[in-house]
């Protein structure tokens, strides 16, 4: 990566430093504390935020060190609740390309992340309409495994469930055919919303109809829906079997989605639910949604 010693880089740096300090810790989540001599947050916060080193971020601030990395810049603008606007900028200003829409480094409504913050009790994720997964609090990671390490096509849930068969064993193989159906639905419902010249959904369904004889025999039945609420049936590879309500939020023009898990009446899922702070992501290794 390229040094961080230009006076653009010691930009980033002040712009950084000024979002910072305009966030109370009780935005994202984290308690005051004693001793806080400004209302913002410390530089250690967000670093844990977006998951970086107090190190690293320290010398993004200072204007030094490598050039951040997009997926990085994604981490910062979503500790940092950013708007688009600003968002956009901090790519500027880092000498990155602003992603393309819908992938996993697409900006998340700050509306939406303070909700998922709020979330604590419960696995909660903000995905995209194709089922990119964009951020998971620490429950959905243990529920569903860690998603953030998927690129390019892959990234979509939707994708790899029809391309990879590991992707599956999320679900119980009796649910195979249902979930099938339900996604390659939902993908039409997505694909209606957007402009019908949209290259990523039109991409994305060539090459699925391309691969996958199961894809293309349901895409032909021409079902229309929306995944809103399920009753699902999960897999998880130590807890085992944890059936649960799927609930979703949709973003005003539908390409983001918050979705929660609660545990099923009549099911011992609540129990269930409950161990998944003292698992963590043991053995998970990231199906997807």
């Amino acid at each position: 990566m390229d040094g961080m010693g230009s006076v653009k880089y010691a930009e980033l740096g002040a712009f950084l430093r000024s979002r910072r300090e305009r966030i109370r810790p009780a935005d994202v989540g984290l308690p005051a504390g004693p001793r806080r001599r400004v209302p913002g947050l410390r530089r250690e916060e967000v670093a844990q935020l977006a998951g970086a080193s107090v190190d690293y971020y320290n010398e993004l601030e200072r204007g030094a060190g490598s050039q951040p990395s997009e997926q990085m810049i994604a981490a910062l603008a979503r500790a940092l609740r950013l708007t688009a606007d600003e968002r956009d900028y901090l790519y500027h200003l880092a000498a990155r390309p602003v992603p393309p829409h819908g992938t996993a480094a697409s900006h998340v409504h700050p509306g939406m992340l303070d909700l998922l913050g709020r979330l604590t009790s419960t696995p909660a994720q903000v995905i995209t309409d194709l089922h990119v997964v964009l951020v998971q609090n620490p429950l959905a990671v243990a529920l569903l495994g860690d998603q953030s390490g998927f690129r390019g096509p892959r990234a979509s849930f939707v994708h790899r469930w029809f391309t990879e068969p590991d992707a599956r064993r999320l679900y119980p193989e009796a649910d195979h055919e249902t979930q099938s159906r339900a996604f390659v639905a939902d993908l039409r419902a997505a694909a209606a919303r957007r402009d019908a010249k949209d290259t990523e959904v039109n991409a994305m369904i060539a090459t699925l109809l391309d691969v996958s004889g199961e894809f293309a025999a349901l895409w032909a039945d021409h079902d229309v829906a929306f995944r809103r609420d399920d009753r699902k049936r999960l897999v998880h590879p130590t807890l085992g079997l944890i059936e649960v309500n799927c609930l979703n939020l949709f973003s005003e023009d539908g390409r983001q989605r918050l979705l929660w898990f609660t545990p099923a009446v009549g099911t011992d899922s609540a129990g269930l639910l409950d161990l998944l702070a003292v698992v963590g992501t043991e053995d998970i290794a990231g199906p997807g949604r």
